[in-house]
Order: C-alpha cells, then structure tokens, then sequence
C-alpha cells in the first residue's frame, strides 16, 4: 500500500508539470462513486502500473491528501488578436472517500476541504469554485476556510440554480408543457440551490410544494414566497415520511438534497411528470421507480469554447455523455475568471435571486458556457428538437428573441 500511496502523492507524477506562473482559477471536487475515484488514481499512477484493486483502492483512498490533480484551460468564444480569450486553473481533489459524505464525517471532510483550500491560496489562484460537497460544507461555513490572501472562492451554487431552472424551462417547453399550470415540488427546498430554484420559479408556477429536513427554515422560505402571492405548502423531508398525497399532485420536481448516496424515493408522483435530479452525488437510485415519469440530470452546462487537462482527464473528471460538460458549481469560476471578475459571486445560504441568477448566465453565455444536452443514469434523454445551447431564461418568458444553435446528439 506504501508504494500505491507513494506514485500517487509525488508532485511531479501529479500534474507531470510545473505550476503555470499565473493561475486564473482553481476547482475543488471530489468523486462521487468509487469507480470514478479508480479512474482517476489509473491516471495519477500511470499506463505502466497495474491498476489497484477494489479493495486496495478503498483502503488507500483516506490516506490521500488534497492536492493538485491536473491542469485546466478553459476557453471563450469572444476572440481576441491573439485568438480566443482563455482561462488557465487547476482541478484540485479533496480525495474524500465515497462512502465518507454522511454527517459523521463532516468535520473531517471540512478539514479536506480546508487543506484543498490552502492548496488553491498556495498557488495563486484568483478565483476558487467548489464542487459537489465541498460546497455544502463550506457554503455556511466560509469562516473556517484558511486565510485567503488575494484569493476569493464561490460556491458556485448561482450557476448551478441557472442551469437547472433553465433544464426545466426547456423540458417543459420540449414536451409542450405550460409551466404556468404546473405544481412544482423541491426536495431539498431549504439548500442553497433548492431556495434559489424555489425564487426563479415560484412566480411562474401554479403552486409550489417544498419539501427538506428543518421545519423552521421550511417555514421561513414559505413565508418569503408567500409574501409575493406564491401558494405554497411545506413538508419534512420526503426521505423520512411517505407522503404521497404530498407528492403525487406535483408534475415537476426538482431533487436538489444533500445525500450522501441516491437514497432517495419519491414515491407516487403526477403521471408524466418532469423530474430533474440536480443532487452531486445523484439524489435518484439508478433505476427509479417513476413510471411514465421523464428524469435528467440538471445543473449542468456545456463548454464550447474548449477543454483542456493536463494529464488527460477527459471522461473521468467530466463523465458525461457529451464533450466538455461540467458542472455548474465548478463552471461559475470558469465563467468569472474568463470574465475576469474574481469576487466571491456565490456565499452563503439562501441569498441567490433571480437577478444574481440572470447576471452569471449572462456571464457564461457570452464566453460560450450553456444548458448541457440532457442524459440521465441510462444516456441521453433525446427530445424533438435535438438542441444543446443557449437556453435562457428570457427566451422561455419571451422576454427576448430566441438564439438557437442546434446540434445533433
């Protein structure tokens, strides 16, 4: 074991290069299945080396430190003289092992959080987005991150919320669905995203019915919506109770909780419904049963102006059935920094607005960031009109003309 944790934890066979002497933006992530973490340990270890087993690779897995895995550029589609405008980051993983995200690890996760961190702040990055739990843990807790000298970090909870609104405007708009007569459920109603979703999508919605762990925040949240003419009814988390009655009227639902693993069962819901699971990792097991039920994968955009890891990590950190799809958290300090504003865009809990939301996918647009083609646990999820870019928010409430460049899947 001492050998695998060895070519694994030596900078040079890390990144196979030295530090850029600028980096515009770093990402911190963590897999989320352990196949994903096997994959990316096969290319830290390299094509010569025999791939660990399973078991071995569980064993070394929490004996690994965050650090830098590999360079990223990102590119924009705004050209300059010298071509298009690029960004230059790092991808730096926490390592927290896959069975490690419950409550019973939180502080030791935070604490890989707080080392990756120090990891980004170490080598000059500008801007820090962060991925999947480490911006759970941190997005109420941004006080017990290392001290940050001219570095900023974002949750990047704002783009994802812009993505997965605009994933269940296009459905609808897909499946000829009027969104003005739906009843909206939110699992996960009172998280960063689940809140920012609940603001975008209230005012356009017949009724919205949220659902998460804490009564008081629930109400709270009702009440905000309440106080704008939204008809709103609440429930504890649907992972504890089987309320059925509560779920079966909705026919949109958005599965923004923080779990641990795809545990979660909905039950009876509307005949048809639109189901959009935004949990990372996933909130819906594999083979959910939802008959009649359409189920994507939301909070995901699309790079067109070019992806690039140094090593190679193309469908391992990225394992999506398109090119150069990631995930929202991650792209919003790829957007920002292509943008160049480095400032801390996305903090805190429950403070997203349909304006901050318009503001970064305007942002990410103009560099050629937009709604990912939709897939789920079993491929792509085809639709009628096989588009993959630029969806927006105005566009569904013609606000504005549409700009559609269709793409075949």
């Amino acid at each position: 074991m001492d050998d695998a944790v060895a070519s694994i934890t030596t900078p040079a066979r890390t990144i196979g290069v030295d530090l850029p002497l600028s980096v515009d933006f770093a990402l911190i992530g963590h897999q989320e299945s352990w196949r994903a973490a096997a994959d990316v340990l096969a290319v830290l270890r390299g094509p010569e080396r025999t791939p660990l087993p399973d078991d071995e690779i569980k064993d070394i897995l929490p004996w690994i430190p965050p650090r830098v895995v590999c360079h990223v550029d990102v590119g924009s589609i705004i050209r300059t003289k010298n071509g298009g405008a690029k960004a230059r980051g790092l991808y730096i993983d926490s390592f927290i092992p896959p069975d490690r995200l419950e409550a019973a690890y939180v502080h030791e996760n935070i604490s890989r959080v707080r080392v990756a961190a120090a990891c980004a702040i170490n080598a000059g990055a500008k801007i820090v987005s962060l991925g999947g739990f480490s911006s759970i843990l941190i997005e109420g807790n941004f006080d017990q991150l290392p001290e940050k000298h001219d570095t900023v970090f974002t949750t990047g909870n704002t783009l994802t919320v812009g993505f997965v609104v605009q994933g269940i405007k296009k459905m609808c708009a897909l499946e000829g669905r009027d969104l003005r007569k739906s009843t909206l459920l939110i699992i996960g109603a009172t998280g960063d995203v689940g809140s920012g979703c609940a603001r975008c999508l209230a005012p356009i919605v017949r009724r919205v019915q949220l659902s998460a762990r804490k009564v008081e925040r629930l109400r709270r949240l009702a009440a905000e919506l309440q106080d704008d003419g939204v008809e709103v009814e609440i429930a504890t988390d649907l992972l504890e109770n089987n309320l059925q009655p509560f779920s079966a009227e909705a026919d949109i639902v958005i599965c923004a909780a923080s779990l641990a693993s795809p545990a979660l069962l909905l039950g009876r819901i509307a005949p048809e419904a639109l189901v959009c699971d935004a949990g990372y990792p996933k909130n819906l097991p594999p083979r959910a049963e939802m008959p009649g039920a359409k189920i994507f994968f939301g909070g995901l955009g699309q790079i067109t102006g070019g992806l690039k890891f140094a090593p190679d990590f193309h469908g391992i950190l990225n394992r999506h059935p398109f090119p150069d799809v990631v995930h929202g958290c991650l792209l919003e300090g790829m957007a920002l920094a292509l943008e160049g504003r480095f400032e801390p865009f996305s903090q805190g809990r429950g403070s997203i607005t349909p304006e901050r939301v318009e503001e970064i996918e305007t942002i990410a647009s103009r560099h050629g960031i937009y709604l990912a083609p939709f897939y789920n646990a079993d491929g792509p999820v085809e639709d009628r009109l096989h588009c993959q870019t630029e969806w927006s928010r105005g566009e569904y409430m013609g606000e504005r003309p549409g700009r559609f460049a269709e793409t075949s899947f």
